[in-house]
């Protein structure tokens, strides 16, 4: 059965656009899901890429990339409203969806919710507890544990993987199959996506590494 590991942070709404269509997707499929938040800072720090990329953008192409991210919420019938002063910090967010174990997926779409649909400021501990609440976690509990040491591990590790993984922005899906695993980006490459539980595999040129190729290239940050 193929496998799909899906790494993503609340600050990106490409990641918000993708995160419900991902698991019903996998689901439709027959392929398992994991849910990794990872910190995108960190990758884009690793990578040498600037924290906020829109901050190095033209005016004109941070234009049309905000009237692109209209169209697609659009297209997907799904609320998006910008947090005052976005891009917010998501580490306690983060931590605490991780903290949330098993129920990492309930504690996700919660604070998906928070940021993209409330455009609530998630660097608030109460913020991020009320969403928990309200998707019937324990809130406090999972913020008081985003605080220790294991979960602050958990989310490093998770970032590491990431980077291991190839992962440079977010949403990206890696998919895992007899064949070997694939790399995704984007929240409009899911078709690809569905392609790839299904078996698909596009080689590579042999002077270009001659294995799977990671496609993917748009709808992401």
């Amino acid at each position: 059965m193929a496998h799909v590991d899906f790494f993503y942070d609340f600050v990106c709404p490409y990641a918000y656009l993708a995160h419900r269509r991902i698991e019903a997707l996998c689901a439709e499929e027959g392929a398992s899901l994991t849910h990794r938040p990872m910190l995108l800072g960190g990758v884009f720090r690793a990578i040498g890429a600037p924290d906020v990329p829109m901050t190095t953008m033209s005016p004109q192409r941070r234009n049309v990339q905000a009237r692109d991210l209209e169209r697609w919420a659009a297209r997907w019938a799904m609320p998006l409203r910008f947090p005052a002063s976005h891009p917010r910090r998501t580490v306690l967010a983060l931590r605490a969806a991780l903290a949330a174990g098993a129920d990492v997926a309930t504690a996700s779409r919660a604070l998906f919710d928070a940021y993209w649909v409330r455009g609530e400021d998630v660097e608030d501990a109460g913020v991020v507890e009320r969403a928990l609440d309200g998707a019937g976690l324990e809130g406090a509990k999972l913020v008081l544990a985003a605080g220790t040491e294991a979960v602050k591990a958990a989310l490093r590790a998770s970032t590491d993987e990431a980077i291991a993984a190839g992962v440079f922005g977010a949403p990206s899906f890696v998919v895992h199959t007899d064949r070997g695993a694939q790399l995704f980006w984007g929240q409009d490459r899911l078709a690809f996506v569905k392609k790839a539980i299904g078996g698909w595999w596009v080689e590579l040129p042999t002077e270009l590494g001659g294995t799977a190729s990671p496609v993917g290239a748009g709808g992401a940050a």
